[in-house]
């Protein structure tokens, strides 16, 4: 089963500053975005549930000190994965 990703303006803005720093980011961000519509509970991701303010969301590891903070909705009768935000572990949480 494929997972549908929906970008939250937040997520592209996120995206983008992330990119400006770091042009080799985009390669390991979309090998993760693709892992992650294949199977988000793929070991490499490291899929957590959060806590505190941020309780009910998910996150997965891009890179070292890189998530990406995300929530399983549906969308349109499908199921969906809607990309809140990424950034380092300081950033995000």
């Amino acid at each position: 089963m494929s997972w549908v990703l929906i970008r939250s303006t937040p997520f592209v803005r996120a995206a983008k500053r992330l990119i400006r720093k770091d042009a080799h980011a985009i390669t390991e961000l979309k090998r993760v975005l693709q892992l992650l519509s294949e199977d988000p509970f793929h070991p490499m991701l490291r899929t957590h549930k959060l806590h505190s303010k941020l309780e009910g969301s998910w996150a997965c590891k891009l890179g070292h000190d890189l998530r990406i903070v995300f929530d399983f909705v549906e969308d349109e009768g499908t199921e969906a994965i809607l990309l809140h935000t990424v950034g380092t572990h300081e950033e995000v949480y």
